[in-house]
């Protein structure tokens, strides 16, 4: 089987609303695709379609080489989810979750036992394992919901937002056991607010913008689509920039405020040697003096704002 996940023409509205206008997407078997977008673009109501939540409106989509609409038990047995809440009991210890969920797959009680102790072990949670679920750290509580998905032994993985809320050392923990499942031969979509994240962890980002994949490819393409460099203006302060980005839009140059925290940049695609000396020529009869010029290789930051159009203002 090439692909273990393959959708084609995904349409779904609610009343009025329409968030899904006819999504595609393939994900070959044993690889992780990183599912982006802004807020409301389907991302969450596309994982919800392919794991047999929610019923598409239009569209056919085949997981693990099953129809989601015609063949919901099989797909069911095959595929593990982590949502963006996790699922686990705060009352019960993580031994007596992941045994509930063996439970629930119909796994006897000796083997239930079995695998809570081998994913207690593979998910590095041995140590809490006798601890209510409830005084678990946010890491430890994400680390129990991903073991609890795989408790059937999934061979297709969805994780929705996993990472979200967690501080930087258990978001690299928890990176370090998808990079695990992927090397086991585990096939995972995943959705995330992190670009980072989808950088350091797939293998293929696909970009929803308004209920529409508007890319599909590796982030090494993604990339090149935005230019080979971009140029970064620091100036003094907010309304510096806000300065700088006016002047240099008036002459035509596609500047924006930089999309990530630091207020005071702004951004630009560099097109060769005369091209940043016309730009800081425009700032110099300005009166604008940025602090610090430098060249930086494009973003999946930058990927995502000029495919989105979410340009900061």
């Amino acid at each position: 089987m090439e692909s273990a996940i393959h959708a084609r023409g995904l349409r779904k509205a609610f009343g009025r609303a329409r968030v899904l206008h006819g999504v595609d997407l393939t994900v070959p078997t044993g690889t992780l695709l990183a599912l982006l977008g802004p807020n409301g673009s389907g991302k969450t109501t596309t994982v919800r379609i392919l794991t047999t939540l929610l019923r598409a409106d239009g569209g056919t989509a085949t997981v693990g080489g099953y129809d989601v609409a015609r063949e919901g038990d099989r797909v069911r047995r095959v595929i593990g989810l982590t949502a963006q809440q996790a699922t686990v009991d705060d009352l019960l210890t993580g031994r007596e979750n992941l045994e509930l969920f063996a439970g629930l797959y119909h796994l006897g009680r000796r083997e239930a036992r079995r695998r809570a102790q081998e994913l207690l072990e593979r998910f590095d949670l041995t140590t809490a394992a006798d601890r209510r679920a409830g005084a678990y750290s946010g890491g430890m509580r994400r680390r129990l919901d991903l073991a609890a998905s795989m408790v059937g032994a999934p061979r297709i993985l969805f994780l929705d937002e996993p990472t979200t809320g967690l501080d930087p050392r258990s978001r690299a923990e928890l990176w370090a056991v998808i990079r695990e499942l992927l090397a086991s031969g585990t096939t995972i979509l995943l959705t995330t607010q992190y670009l980072d994240e989808a950088d350091q962890l797939a293998d293929r980002i696909a970009v929803l913008d308004g209920g529409r994949v508007v890319a599909d490819d590796a982030p090494a393409a993604l990339k090149r689509q935005v230019g080979s460099e971009r140029l970064v203006l620091r100036l003094a302060g907010d309304e510096d920039a806000a300065r700088a980005a006016a002047v240099l839009a008036a002459q035509g140059e596609d500047a924006r405020r930089s999309p990530g925290d630091d207020p005071s940049e702004v951004t630009l695609a560099l097109h060769g040697p005369d091209h940043l000396r016309r730009v800081l020529d425009l700032l110099h009869r300005a009166g604008v003096a940025p602090e610090r010029v430098e060249l930086r290789a494009p973003t999946l930051d930058d990927v995502f704002f000029e495919l989105t159009k979410a340009v900061a203002a």
